[in-house]
C-alpha cells in the first residue's frame, strides 16, 4: 500500500450527498469568516472519513463468524432476540460491537448465508453503548439462515446520534461472509446472537473490525475466550 493510500480510503456513494452539503456549508463559512471555514473544512474531512469504505481481507474457513462492525465489544451477555423475529423467548448470547462515530460505519456480513428475514422496528435514540438501547432503540433485525440449517442473528441498532439505518439486504438473497449489507449514520451499534451452544472468541473493550476480526467459531466447542488488559 502506498502512503497516499493509507490516508485516502474509498468512500461509500451513500456518503457523497453529506459531503457535498458539508463542502457547500465550509465555502459559506470562508466567505463569512476564515476561521469557521477551517472549522467547516475539518468537519468536512470527518465527514468524508466517516463514509469510508476499505477493502477487507476476509478470513476464510468453514465456522467462523465474523464482525459485522467496526468498533468496541461493549456487551457479551445472555439475551432474548428482537420479538419481531419470531424467534421465541429462548435467551441466545449476544455480542454488542458499539461504533463512535469515528469508525467506519459500513456493516458487513458474518457468515455466509441467505437472508430469511428482515425487520424494521422504529424506536428511541438512547446512547447505543446503554443496554436498553437493545430493546428502547430504532433498529433493524436480520436472520440468516447457514448452509447446516442454523440461525444467526443481527441486529443494526440507531444510537444518539444516528437517525438513518441503511440496509441494502433483502429477504432471499444470498450473502457471503465480509458482503457489506448496510450502514448506520453517525454513531450507533451492532448486536450478534450467537446460535445455541456458541462461545465467542472476543472479550469486553476488544476493537473489532467489520469482515476480519473472528467474532466466533461455530465449529469451536471450546468455552469463551478470556482476556486481560495489558
Amino acid at each position: 500500500m502506498t502512503m497516499l493510500g493509507t490516508f485516502l480510503k474509498p468512500m461509500h456513494p451513500e456518503g457523497w450527498r453529506f459531503v457535498a452539503i458539508f463542502a457547500a456549508v465550509t465555502l459559506a463559512l470562508f466567505w463569512l469568516w476564515e476561521p469557521l471555514g477551517w472549522v467547516g473544512l475539518g468537519l468536512t474531512i470527518w465527514c468524508y472519513y466517516f463514509f469510508r469504505d476499505p477493502v477487507r481481507s476476509v478470513p476464510l474457513g468453514e465456522g467462523l463468524v465474523l464482525s459485522p462492525a467496526d468498533g468496541v465489544v461493549s456487551l457479551i451477555e445472555p439475551a432474548v432476540p428482537p420479538a419481531e423475529l419470531g424467534l421465541g423467548e429462548a435467551s441466545l448470547l449476544r455480542v454488542s460491537v458499539f461504533m463512535s462515530v469515528f469508525n467506519c460505519h459500513v456493516n458487513r456480513m458474518p457468515v455466509d448465508g441467505k437472508i430469511a428475514t428482515v425487520a424494521y422496528r422504529p424506536g428511541k435514540f438512547f446512547n447505543a453503548a446503554l443496554d436498553k438501547a437493545s430493546s428502547d432503540n430504532e433498529r433493524n433485525a436480520l436472520t440468516i439462515e447457514m448452509a447446516d440449517g442454523r440461525k444467526l442473528v443481527v441486529v443494526q441498532i440507531a444510537g444518539l446520534v444516528a437517525r438513518r439505518i441503511v440496509c441494502w439486504a433483502r429477504v432471499g438473497q444470498g450473502l457471503r461472509a465480509g458482503d457489506r449489507f448496510g450502514l448506520i449514520r453517525f454513531g450507533s451499534r451492532l448486536d450478534v446472537y450467537l446460535p445455541p451452544g456458541v462461545a465467542p472468541m472476543v472479550a469486553l473493550g476488544q476493537t473489532m473490525i467489520a469482515g476480519e476480526t473472528v467474532l466466533a467459531d461455530l465449529n469451536a466447542t471450546g468455552p469463551a475466550r478470556l482476556a486481560r488488559s495489558a
